[in-house]
């Protein structure tokens, strides 16, 4: 159970209530789980995020293979169901091969990694477990990925660690077609 109640019209900031309707008016209804059940009480700040979710998403340099890597790596080493979850059956599809999402989720020996995988999964454990990028990590993903590419994976792993706080953080339910065993502690 979330931590908070499902948002209103009536519970968002007086001010936002334009916003919550537009969204409301594209979604259909107020979200029950994931980033945007919480989002939503913040209408503003929720179509910002979603802005910089969707040109990630869309229109970044990257390819779908190396976004959905870095979004399994950043859910693992936040420990966030809901995006493991989302992503994981979509890492497989974009060609991230089932032993290296497997050895990730259960955080066991990786196998031989394609350089890509290799770059996105270093810089991504580095970072979020030192707070820091080690020069021949950062070289690594510069020389795999271009400034543009480095720059978007970067941006692409903190966006996905400011959903995985906000999802850990509220508890926000799970889906309820959920695909994924759950992450191991």
């Amino acid at each position: 159970m979330a931590r908070i109640p499902p948002a209103t019209r009536e519970t968002v900031p007086s001010g936002q209530t334009a916003e919550f309707d537009q969204m409301i008016a594209s979604l259909g209804s107020v979200p029950s789980f994931g980033p945007g059940s919480i989002m939503i009480h913040v209408p503003k700040a929720h179509q910002l995020a979603t802005a910089l979710n969707q040109y990630l998403r869309n229109d970044s340099s990257l390819p779908d293979k190396v976004l959905e890597l870095s979004m399994l790596v950043t859910a693992r080493e936040n420990d966030c169901m809901h995006i493991w979850n989302a992503h994981a059956a979509s890492a497989r599809a974009a060609g991230v091969p089932d032993a290296v999402v497997d050895a990730l989720r259960d955080r066991k020996d990786l196998p031989d990694l394609a350089p890509d995988e290799a770059a996105v999964i270093n810089y991504g454990r580095e970072y979020f477990r030192t707070h820091r990028v080690s020069r021949g990590a950062f070289q690594a993903g510069l020389e795999q990925f271009g400034k543009q590419g480095l720059i978007e994976l970067t941006l692409t792993m903190g966006n996905y660690a400011l959903l995985a706080f906000a999802i850990n953080a509220f508890d926000a339910e799970l889906p309820p077609d959920r695909t994924e065993p759950l992450l191991p502690a």
